[in-house]
């Protein structure tokens, strides 16, 4: 009964925390000051800080450098850790933070429980296939996060930079360069290289380019509540999607607003004392409605254009001034 106990707790500090790196505004003014929050929690609220010594790197990646976050530059409030930094110059600017290994120990019931509640389903799977459901579990995990932002209105590069994570996702275009109407492409890489045939699930948060919030935890459940529906807790919902042979998914931008993806990746472990290794990799960025569409193509530009435009105000009310004058005159000349 004490193991049971402990397991069922053991799952809920896991499986209730996403790690997910999230700003208010995903488009910032160049050499100003700002933050970045390092969420544990649900999607809509932190459940607690994370302790410095878990990051095994911190770093800020724009203008053509990758800066190692010192620290001292980390603050809490309300079970919210802070990255409290200066952007640099115009760009597409990248941040990322690499946790360090944690174990934990879980009866069969509580992993099956966790496999299936944070849609680990591959390896749930197996376990149903090679009546493994009833084996306990020591697992290896660790969590790799980032974040794409821009600093004033000119694109540069840096969102394509590699940090080197266990595991992270790398879009194939900038994100800041697309609206809403478009595709996205990202690849998945697994110790450098495309991890093919692998669940990630993606969903979006409609609040407004400037009040951009996104959802977390620690452990691997992310609240992705699609534009329209309502809430429902389900750590499993949104879109889900599996990567190509080169590790790349491709998925439209219903909307604009804050947009995230996470998956994660278990294998079986050899290492002593251990039963499973898993990393986690989420990755938030936004998309804007008219910042993203004055960098696009000339043929997109072409056909958003007529999308965007709108009768000039001051030409609606010559022309109503116009049509009120000759109104009248006309009645004047007929009274004579």
């Amino acid at each position: 009964m004490k193991k049971v106990f402990f397991g069922l707790l053991a799952i809920v500090l896991l499986c209730s925390h996403d790690m997910f790196l999230k700003m208010d505004n995903y488009f910032l003014d160049p050499n100003t000051n700002a933050a970045i929050q390092l969420s544990n929690g649900t999607f809509e609220k932190s459940e607690n800080v994370i302790d410095r010594n878990r990051m095994l790197d911190m770093s800020l990646v724009g203008n053509g450098q990758r800066i190692q976050v010192d620290s001292a530059q980390w603050t809490e409030k309300d079970s919210i850790t802070f990255l409290n930094f200066k952007t640099g110059g115009p760009g597409t600017w990248v941040a990322g933070v690499s946790t360090a290994a944690k174990n934990i120990a879980l009866d069969a019931k509580s992993f099956n429980d966790y496999l299936e509640h944070d849609g680990v389903v591959d390896m749930l799977e197996w376990r149903k296939e090679n009546n493994a459901l009833d084996q306990d579990a020591v697992e290896k995990y660790s969590k790799h996060v980032k974040t794409i932002f821009q600093v004033g209105e000119e694109l540069s590069d840096d969102w394509k930079t590699a940090l080197g994570y266990p595991i992270e996702f790398i879009p194939q275009e900038n994100p800041y360069d697309i609206h809403a109407g478009h595709s996205l492409k990202v690849q998945l890489l697994y110790k450098g290289k495309p991890l093919a045939n692998q669940l990630v699930i993606i969903g979006s948060d409609v609040t407004g380019e400037s009040s951009m919030v996104e959802h977390s935890h620690d452990g691997g459940e992310p609240h992705t509540h699609k534009s329209g529906e309502t809430p429902d807790h389900d750590h499993n919902s949104g879109l889900q999607l599996r990567t190509d042979d080169a590790g790349t998914l491709e998925f439209e931008i219903t909307n604009a607003g804050v947009w995230h993806m996470r998956t994660i990746y278990m294998v079986q472990s050899e290492e002593e004392g251990l039963t499973h290794e898993s990393n986690w990799a989420t990755l938030t960025f936004a998309v804007g409605s008219g910042h993203s569409a004055a960098h696009g193509t000339d043929k997109d530009e072409n056909h958003h254009a007529h999308e965007e435009e709108s009768f000039p105000s001051y030409i609606f009310l010559l022309v109503s001034l116009v049509i009120v004058a000759g109104l009248f005159f006309y009645f004047k000349s007929k009274k004579k």
